[in-house]
């Protein structure tokens, strides 16, 4: 059954049959298809800009992976630089306090390569920042662990000459001593005996008999022996690994220059030579060129107890003889 149009007819207000010409109905055909089309190519349009094509899907499922990847391992590298950094304090302050030898500096441990742009490669990729970043992180603790790995070595050889190195450093008390009673004077601020001014005493003095037996310390290497101004007969000695010791106002030498000693020899004897005033050995120890308080250095000989005593008697109020 053909399909009768119609359309409204304002003057008479009715709908009134309506027969349009075969060129009318192609134009509203064409115009129909035309705006259908339209419309489909724009529905395409903004699907393909808010969904996208398979591939750019799959693409931006990959970035947005590779992103969450990049921040897990940028948060690891913090982590194992926090390591590292534990490492490096544990290396610094006590592992080489324990050998006495000088911590890593920060300058070292920090050293970059500076100067030029090591990432400039990397400027042109996407997410470029934090790609530069985590290989930043990742350089530096490659760095350190090769600073770290490095210092290791050198505490392991240190360790194996451990056993030396307690052998040599100044360990006992310089004259047979285990009452205290030849303790007079130790380490600080003293009165001068001769001059009656306040001057800084450098060593420890043991009062004792002249001809009283001196020993070394600690295995050592005599590097002096002979008169020194103000000390008298005075023997040196080089224990290695930074350490000296000087024993002064001598009676006698026993030992030459050059010689070997051991721990526990006698190496003089007690006497009253040089700048003294009674008979009595003044006992001096030397760490990397500077003089420190020798009653840190009788570990092997004192008990706690005995060691506190020796302090009370060496204070300030000790009798100085030199």
């Amino acid at each position: 059954m053909k399909k009768t149009l119609h359309t409204y007819n304002p003057q008479t207000q009715e709908y009134e049959p309506y027969h349009p010409t075969l060129r009318q109905r192609i134009a509203r055909i064409l115009s129909r298809t035309f705006l259908s089309l339209g419309f489909a190519a724009l529905c395409c349009i903004l699907l393909y800009w808010m969904i996208g094509t398979p591939s750019e899907n799959a693409l931006r499922i990959e970035n947005s992976q590779l992103q969450a990847q990049y921040n897990v391992i940028s948060h690891q590298l913090d982590e194992a630089l926090e390591v590292m950094e534990d490492l490096q304090q544990r290396d610094d302050n006590l592992y080489r306090v324990i050998l006495q030898t000088d911590p890593i500096s920060q300058h070292v441990r920090q050293a970059g390569y500076g100067g030029t742009n090591r990432y400039e490669h990397l400027e042109d990729m996407i997410n470029s920042d934090m790609v530069i970043e985590t290989t930043a992180k990742l350089d530096k603790l490659k760095r350190q662990l090769y600073i770290q790995s490095k210092s290791y070595d050198e505490v392991v050889a240190l360790c194996k000459q451990n056993d030396a190195r307690l052998q040599c450093i100044p360990a006992i008390q310089p004259v047979s001593n285990k009452d205290l009673k030849y303790t007079a004077s130790g380490y600080g601020r003293r009165i001068d005996p001769i001059y009656k001014t306040v001057k800084f005493h450098h060593g420890m003095d043991f009062s004792a008999n002249t001809g009283t037996p001196v020993y070394a310390t600690g295995n050592a290497t005599v590097i002096k022996c002979g008169w020194q101004s103000g000390y008298g007969l005075t023997i040196e000695l080089d224990h290695g690994f930074g350490y000296q010791t000087r024993y002064a106002h001598l009676s006698k030498i026993n030992v030459r220059k050059g010689e070997k000693v051991k721990r526990g020899e006698t190496i003089g004897l007690v006497g009253s030579t040089g700048k003294s005033t009674g008979p009595h050995l003044h006992y001096e120890v030397i760490n990397k060129g500077r003089k420190v308080n020798p009653v840190n250095y009788y570990y092997m000989d004192l008990t706690a107890e005995e060691y506190d005593r020796m302090i009370q008697m060496a204070a300030n109020h000790g009798k100085v003889y030199d």
